[in-house]
């Protein structure tokens, strides 16, 4: 039996009406919500999610999901659709399922443990990883920084193999530190869950606590997000999405990923649960320069660092997430060029936009029940539609209307463009080159007459700000 989509906790109505049965301990990591009209949005732009999200599970893309978008600091949306899980037999989607989040544990828990060591004079960026593992120095890898790790240049294979990790945790370090580069580091972005279980390792060691430890004292902790951590206690696995069967029994609970599993569970490139309003708490830190309910996280500029995009070719990466590159599918075509975020390989996604004030979390466990199913396109459907909904700040002020002001095209195109008359034009714009009325630059000087329009140059994310 299939669960038809269910939209939950849209209406600030339907928000408090709810709120007043959660106990108050749970209270303080819930993201304020509001109607979506009261910050700025479309509730109908918004709504065009429900179907995208019908034709997924008609498809079978995914057993079922939770989406929360927040915009202004407020939960506009947090909805659970479709089955939690589909075998042993059907069960529904709840807003408070815990998932697997995959690699956006590389993000979330990792990256973030990492800058705060770098806030704290710890670590440096730009040291060597050999510093603090001096092991890691093998084979060609001593010169290799942490800042290419985070940012996927240090060399390293996507994954060693499988059977490195069989004869227990610490001989699967002994080979992990062994590996030889496979290009050389800095000159390529090869997307690697072996920098992330390295710099895991690093924060164990700097920091002296488990990975886990450390996050649950200095980031989840302190943000009240009672709901996200490595090996969920039993009360969470009740209410986790399953994603596969290994040895004859459903992982709930018990992470997908075989190499973080063989590592006892927690690991820098996987292992992390959560749920879709823990993450709308961290998201919301972030957006709020690392501060959140009177909890401070990282300074600001600590934010501004991790976000900051770096340049591999023609993708970009920031410090532990993603911008735009191999893996950006997932990212909403209508983002800001500041927007960062990540995605999971069970189907969670996590993306926020600083540039629209925005986030959008996207959970879902596409490998139930078989490892088949694809989200990326949808979470990123979902991120353009959120993005799509933020309505203009309104009209600007009326001029005096003796007076107009008028902005270079509107002056050009009141004189008849005379002053470009017989010249050779080379126009630099993008998306916000406009003139009062909203007609492009570009048109009005290419259907000028007299006028010979013959080169468009584009800042660095192209003509539509969308690159």
């Amino acid at each position: 039996m299939d669960f038809p989509p269910r939209r939950v906790l849209l209406l600030a109505s339907a928000v408090w009406f709810f709120v007043g049965f959660v106990p108050a301990l749970a209270l303080p990591s819930t993201l304020p919500q509001a109607e979506p009209e009261a910050v700025g949005m479309d509730a109908d732009k918004l709504r065009e999610i429900d179907a995208h999200i019908a034709q997924a599970l008609a498809e079978k893309k995914m057993p079922g999901c939770v989406v929360a978008i927040g915009h202004r600091g407020k939960l506009v949306l947090l909805a659970a659709y479709g089955n939690r899980q589909v075998l042993p037999e059907p069960a529904p989607m709840t807003t408070d399922t815990v998932f697997d989040l995959a690699s956006l544990t590389k993000s979330v828990a990792t990256a973030s443990s990492v800058m705060l060591l770098v806030e704290r004079g710890q670590v440096g960026l730009d040291e060597p990883v050999a510093k603090y593992l001096p092991e890691f120095a093998q084979n060609g890898k001593q010169a290799v920084t942490v800042r290419q790790l985070l940012t996927h240049q240090g060399g390293l294979v996507a994954d060693n193999h499988l059977r490195d990790y069989r004869d227990g945790p610490e001989k699967a370090w002994q080979r992990i530190f062994a590996l030889r580069p496979v290009v050389t580091p800095g000159t390529k972005l090869i997307y690697t869950d072996v920098g992330f279980l390295v710099l895991g390792r690093l924060v164990e060691r700097v920091s002296g606590k488990s990975l886990h430890q450390f996050t649950q004292e200095n980031i989840f902790g302190p943000l009240g997000m009672r709901d996200t951590g490595y090996l969920p206690k039993p009360p969470l696995q009740a209410r986790a999405a399953p994603t596969q069967q290994r040895k004859g029994h459903w992982m709930r609970g018990e992470v997908h990923d075989p190499r973080a599993y063989l590592l006892g569970g927690i690991a820098g490139h996987a292992g992390l649960f959560s749920t879709a309003g823990d993450l709308a708490v961290f998201a919301q830190m972030l957006l709020n320069q690392g501060q959140y309910g009177g909890a401070r996280v990282f300074r600001p500029e600590t934010v501004a660092l991790l976000a900051t995009p770096h340049r591999i070719g023609t993708q970009f990466r920031s410090l532990g997430w993603n911008c735009a590159s191999a893996q950006s599918s997932n990212r909403g075509e209508s983002f800001s060029p500041r927007a960062f975020g990540h995605g999971g390989f069970t189907g969670t996604a996590l993306w926020i936009d600083p540039g629209h004030d925005l986030f959008v979390v996207f959970l879902a466990n596409r490998v139930h029940p078989d490892g088949q199913g694809a989200i990326n396109p949808l979470a990123g459907r979902i991120g353009t539609i959120a993005a799509d909904a933020i309505r203009p700040a309104g009209p600007l002020p009326q001029a005096d209307s003796t007076h107009p002001v008028l902005t270079g095209i509107d002056v050009l195109r009141r004189d008849r463009f005379k002053p470009l008359a017989g010249r050779r034009i080379g126009l630099i714009t993008n998306q916000t080159g406009i003139a009062r009325d909203g007609a492009s630059t570009a048109q009005l000087l290419h259907d000028a007459p007299g006028v010979n329009l013959i080169a468009l140059f584009s800042p660095e994310h192209g003509l539509q700000g969308k690159l």
